[in-house]
């Protein structure tokens, strides 16, 4: 299990880093073309907002799996170690069940956003796709929040092979 998991968040952060890449891109030329010819790059504004929302959520599940995202253990440092892993499944379950919310609304409102035929204002581009590409991020991240408490709990290793 911890091999597909790895593999599949190892793909997304490399998309998700392609994505980030291509915004950097974009905002350079864009830049570029405005002091140069006056003429930046139309819709700019929007493609960053969807490339960076795109990057982030295809970030989130390597982030996860490698345990780098922000631990405030100011008041459990001096627990026992299974108080410790107690505290941390419980908040692996809680993680899960926030990014279970945000793949659910997050394909909800790709479903209701096309229904609607909602475009962005400049470019005229489908919503619809900005919304539904987010969803799988949120889905895997929350997999791998399951994985983790199920490890947590039962006392085996979160640690993931480099």
């Amino acid at each position: 299990m911890l091999v597909v998991l790895r593999f599949l968040a190892l793909l997304f952060a490399l998309l998700g880093g392609l994505a980030a890449s291509a915004v950097g891109v974009l905002t350079a030329s864009s830049i570029v073309g405005r002091a140069l010819w006056s003429s930046p790059i139309p819709g700019d504004v929007e493609l960053t907002q969807f490339g960076i929302a795109l990057a982030i959520s295809l970030c989130l599940p390597w982030c996860q799996l490698h345990g780098a995202n922000i631990i405030v253990d100011f008041f459990t440092a001096r627990a026992a170690a299974r108080t410790q892993r107690l505290l941390d499944g419980v908040g692996a379950v809680l993680l899960a069940a926030m990014t279970a919310l945000l793949a659910w609304r997050t394909a909800a409102g790709a479903t209701s956003v096309q229904d609607a035929g909602e475009t962005s204002m400049i470019l005229g581009l489908p919503m619809w796709i900005v919304y539904a590409v987010l969803a799988p991020g949120f889905a895997l991240t929350m997999a791998i929040a399951i994985y983790q408490a199920w490890c947590h709990f039962t006392g085996r290793s979160v640690e993931v092979p480099v």
